[in-house]
């Protein structure tokens, strides 16, 4: 059942209310002031609260809200008070209350209060289940030093305000570092808004990221809110930023500089509040020195430097990532759970991946799925990489006296494409997308290598 915290210094009410949500399911614990409440939910985490603005004591009402939220991010709580006035009522929902009551009151208004209380309660929960579903709960798998260095620059960053630019390779969990800062922040209760930069046709750039109003352009049926909008007083991911191009880059850096955006179609700006997070596997320096990206955005961007390492430079980790994935699956398959082997996590960890952490996720799903309720052992995992399965190449060696110069580029060339390929999960147009060059291009090559990808497209 429910659990409810009332914290009031009027017996009445808390007799009262109390037996109202007794009669109704809920169980219910009593405080009398701010510091018997605060303990009290210290012993016996409630799912909600309902809080009394004016109080007696070292703890008013605004006071146990803030302490409340503190030690209890994902706490509900609903305030109420009789000589409370609305400046009292924005403050309250500024510092986290979910509702405000009015007394006397009334039964209906208490429940429909809680009831919606709970079910943000509950929505909570499961986004945080969710996002551990995903591998985006913050909990960064791995005790190498490498990792440990990521969350100890993880927890300076955090509390504060200051824009991140997250760089590493495809794969290496720039989109997990992001979602680690955002819950660890003082905005974790708030929105935590993803863009992929990349994804984004270049003509609906503007609309996508600030918004646009109805009747702005062809097919612009009604008012919709930007991603900025949609992240206010919240974060901001801009993923694959460095795939932007040069309209976008100075829209964004006007919206970074002046703290505010204007809808396509609109003709007043609008005040955003938002913390800026960045990611990109391409080289924003050289890009810069190119000039294929805007020097005064990447320095607003890269205000702290933020480099993920590739799972190559922490091996160690490697064991710990797999059994975590494999947990995962169990947790979304009803199969039986493979029976992992010594072998089988070795042969993991003697594998490059080139890839990085992505990669290793598909491995063991494909692995997890193929031999449910079987063991895995080295030759299951090696029967399943992708390199293995194309015959890996190495590079050329260039002492053998009959190597020509052609033999050595196709090597070479068939090496770039196989790791390209693994990397991509066997997906040429990602694959092509790597490499810098068109799909029909890349078949025309692998063809003439003798390559093929075992994914279809």
């Amino acid at each position: 059942m429910p659990s409810v915290l009332i914290i009031d210094d009027e017996p009445n009410i808390r007799r009262m209310v109390g037996a109202l949500l007794e009669s109704e399911g809920f169980e219910v614990r009593d405080a009398s002031d701010g510091q018997a409440g605060v303990a009290r939910a210290m012993e016996w985490e409630p799912d909600l609260v309902l809080l009394d603005l004016m109080m007696p004591g070292l703890l008013d009402g605004m006071a146990t809200l803030e302490l409340l939220r503190e030690r209890f991010p994902q706490l509900p709580v609903v305030m109420m008070s009789g000589r409370a006035g609305l400046a009292d009522a924005v403050k309250a929902t500024r510092l986290g209350a979910v509702n405000f009551l009015e007394k006397p009151l009334t039964p209906e208004g208490v429940l429909l209060a809680l009831a919606g209380a709970l079910e943000l309660r509950m929505a909570r929960r499961e986004r945080t289940a969710l996002r551990a579903d995903l591998g985006l709960a913050g909990d960064m798998v791995g005790d190498s030093p490498a990792m440990r260095a990521v969350r100890e620059l993880i927890a300076r960053v955090a509390p504060t305000d200051a824009r991140v630019l997250i760089t590493g390779e495809s794969g290496t969990g720039k989109e997990l570092v992001a979602a680690a800062i955002h819950a660890e922040s003082s905005r974790r209760e708030k929105p935590f808004v993803r863009v992929n930069c990349a994804a984004i046709p270049r003509d609906l750039i503007e609309s996508e990221m600030f918004g646009h109003e109805r009747g702005a352009f062809t097919g612009a049926t009604e008012r919709r809110l930007g991603r900025f909008e949609l992240a206010h007083t919240g974060t901001l991911f801009l993923d694959e930023v460095g795939d932007l191009g040069p309209e976008a880059q100075a829209k964004l850096l006007r919206a970074i500089e002046a703290r505010e955006i204007e809808r396509v179609g609109g003709g007043r700006p609008i005040r955003i509040d938002v913390r800026i997070l960045a990611a990109t596997n391409r080289d924003l320096e050289r890009a810069v020195h190119d000039g294929q990206f805007r020097e005064d955005l990447y320095f607003r961007l890269n205000v702290i430097p933020f480099l993920v390492p590739p799972l190559r430079e922490h091996p160690d980790d490697i064991p710990a990532l797999a059994r975590h994935f494999a947990a995962m699956l169990r947790r979304r398959s009803a199969q039986p759970a493979p029976e992992w082997t010594d072998e089988g996590i070795g042969a993991l960890a003697r594998y490059r991946w080139p890839g990085n952490v992505r990669e290793l996720a598909n491995i063991v799903e494909r692995l997890g799925i193929l031999y449910a309720g079987r063991p895995i052992g080295g030759s299951e995992v090696q029967g399943v990489l992708p390199l293995s399965s194309m015959g890996t190449p190495s590079l050329p060696d260039l002492e053998q006296p009959e190597l020509t110069l052609s033999d050595a580029l196709d090597e070479y060339e068939k090496l770039l494409i196989t790791r390209a390929l693994s990397a991509a999960d066997g997906v040429v147009a990602e694959a092509a997308r790597r490499l810098r060059t068109d799909r029909p291009n890349l078949y025309r090559r692998m063809r003439r290598l003798g390559l093929q990808s075992d994914v279809s497209e």
